[in-house]
């Protein structure tokens, strides 16, 4: 079947996505809500869909939603969604805790329709050689991860902890969590440590403003341990810094951004002294979890359990938070 699909929620990265979806050819764009009503009406002039509302958009008659809208939104959004029949591809995080993330995995499986979030540093080149080496490194036994971005969110509600459930952990962190869990298929998590940074300063407890620096460490039921950090506004000397490194009994791998780019990636092999290249840019890998995402709706995949990791992501997230 061609999907019909709702989108809601059409800032950059919403409009991003319907436009690789659309570009693919594996759907239609039936509908394109927004709070703009400009911004709607263009996006939907560029994939010749029609202008709704949140209601035309949720409320039934379509196969699929694509959530694009505030962090806070999303889980109620998802559900009414599921619970309308429509299968559910929405931006991260799917839900500002683990328990707001589970109630949207368990309307899934209650309605049997596919769900999909958009971690889309799953779907990069350089994270595919990553997997494929994996295997070959023996015992796994540590992880460094960053996410460094020079720049903050332009949007005020990113910073209202009410609203986002958290600052760089949930928004760039999120995305370190997933893919080492992701990549070391799914390891049980023993413990989370962390301290969280406002303006220079440790939160020490606080809950009324959000992190905009965090380091962690997250210890494996394997003896293995996972280190990351991540930041808004770092004087990093460049755009970002983004990077995973696995090391292993056999050798260790690593992905790592170029040049301060947010999109061109590189993967590598090191073996003592000697490092080799698995993956160059370019790689037009912007829009793959969307698009992948439509294709399984297309061949009428339904609700799949691997849904229940987005919940174990936001576990750890939960603990780097000590909530």
């Amino acid at each position: 079947m061609t999907p019909r699909l709702g989108f809601l929620g059409v800032g950059w990265i919403g409009r991003d996505r319907m436009k690789a979806v659309a570009d693919s050819g594996l759907a239609d764009v039936a509908v394109v809500a927004d709070a703009s009503p400009d911004a709607a009406a263009e996006a939907a002039g560029e994939v010749g869909a029609a202008v709704g509302t949140a209601d035309d958009v949720l409320g039934g008659g379509l196969d699929g939603v694509v959530i694009a809208t505030p962090s806070a939104l999303h889980a109620e959004q998802a559900i009414r969604a599921l619970d309308n029949g429509m299968a559910v591809f929405c931006q991260k995080p799917l839900g500002r805790t683990a328990a707001e993330c589970a109630d949207v995995v368990e309307a899934a499986r209650r309605a049997d329709r596919l769900l999909g979030v958009d971690l889309s540093y799953r779907h990069l080149a350089a994270t595919q050689a990553l997997r494929e080496q994996l295997p070959s490194l023996g015992d796994v036994y540590a992880a460094d991860l960053v996410f460094h971005n020079a720049y903050g969110p332009d949007k005020p509600w990113f910073r209202d902890p009410a609203l986002s459930g958290g600052g760089c952990v949930i928004d760039l962190g999120i995305h370190l969590v997933d893919l080492a869990l992701w990549l070391l298929d799914a390891p049980k998590v023993d413990a989370v440590t962390s301290r969280l940074y406002a303006g220079g300063r440790p939160l020490d407890g606080r809950t009324d403003v959000v992190e905009d620096y965090a380091v962690a460490r997250i210890d494996l039921a394997t003896g293995g341990v996972l280190t990351l950090a991540c930041s808004w506004n770092l004087p990093a000397g460049q755009e970002a810094q983004i990077g995973a490194t696995f090391y292993g009994t056999g050798g260790a791998v690593s992905l790592a951004n170029v040049g301060g780019s947010f999109y061109d990636f590189r993967a590598d092999r090191h073996d003592g002294t000697t490092r080799t290249t698995l993956v160059e840019p370019p790689d037009a890998w912007g829009g793959r979890a969307a698009v992948e995402w439509t294709r399984r709706l297309a061949a009428g995949d339904r609700f799949d359990a691997a849904a229940e990791e987005l919940v174990d992501v936001a576990r750890v997230l939960d603990g780097v938070y000590g909530r």
